[in-house]
């Protein structure tokens, strides 16, 4: 099975200029946690989280309705493709410890594959979407590296 056959088409992304307070509001309208940073041509530019709002912004006290998404945004994108088999995205998942990922073809943004779309896949077996949980979960408690 391919990403394709299992990804989120309907993608919500902003632009680099929209701020926190913009973006968390797209989040809450949308029930979704994350959301790419596109361009114009809606070529992907980074993508923000739930918890980058909160670790990045809310925590560190920057004003989220003046500071601009592109100040907390990753920018190093963990993606993957349409045609990529679903083993090798959940691997990607897994290796990388994220529980979303973007799924780009020619730059642009088609679609977000999740650990909720691979749970509720009849065709993904339990095990496969178990060893994602447990693999971005994982945490080393003696260095409190906690994911």
């Amino acid at each position: 099975m391919r990403v394709k056959e299992c990804m989120c088409e309907d993608v919500c992304f902003v632009t680099s200029d929209a701020t926190i307070k913009e973006v968390a509001k797209i989040m809450a309208d949308n029930q979704v946690g994350a959301v790419p940073v596109c361009d114009e041509k809606n070529q992907v530019l980074g993508f923000v989280t739930d918890r980058d709002i909160v670790l990045r912004a809310v925590s560190t006290g920057k004003d989220t309705a003046k500071t601009k998404i592109s100040d907390i945004m990753s920018s190093e994108i963990i993606k993957t493709t349409p045609d990529t088999k679903l083993e090798d995205a959940s691997d990607v998942m897994c290796i990388n410890q994220v529980r979303r990922l973007p799924v780009i073809e020619n730059n642009k943004i088609v679609g977000i594959l999740s650990m909720g779309d691979l749970a509720r896949n009849n065709d993904v077996e339990s095990k496969e979407v178990g060893k994602v949980v447990e693999n971005i979960c994982q945490c080393d408690f003696k260095s409190k590296n906690c994911h």
